[in-house]
């Protein structure tokens, strides 16, 4: 099972391996309050897409098809998380305040279609 989460939230022992898959580090947040298992920024959209999306709602799916791409070429980073997950929960931890438009959110809608194919 893969779930995403904000850094800001508690952690729980139920998030199982916690993954951070922003670029940059939570603002604020200490590496012992994060309780991250990982940081993978590889991961993240790169510097150009991230800033271009800014979080826009009305640039959500360019974003992913964009991201999507990029992530076609990560593959070495995406699929030890999709393997992690048959083995337990996975929680992607993301900083930003948008909790519906978010990389993390673009992450887990790409590595579910990886899941299921």
């Amino acid at each position: 099972m893969i779930q995403i989460k904000r850094a800001y939230a508690m952690p729980l022992k139920t998030d199982g391996s916690r993954i951070l898959v922003d670029r940059l580090w939570p603002r604020g947040m200490t590496k012992e309050n994060l309780a991250i298992d990982q940081w993978l920024k590889e991961i993240s959209p790169s510097d150009d897409l991230r800033r271009w999306f800014a979080h826009k709602e009305e640039h959500w799916s360019e974003f992913l098809c964009r991201y999507f791409k990029e992530l076609d070429q990560k593959q070495t980073f995406w699929q030890p998380i999709i393997e992690k997950s048959k083995q337990g929960c996975v929680t992607l931890i993301y900083a930003s305040r948008d909790t519906q438009y978010n990389n993390a959110r673009a992450l887990k809608q790409y590595l579910d279609s990886k899941q299921e194919s």
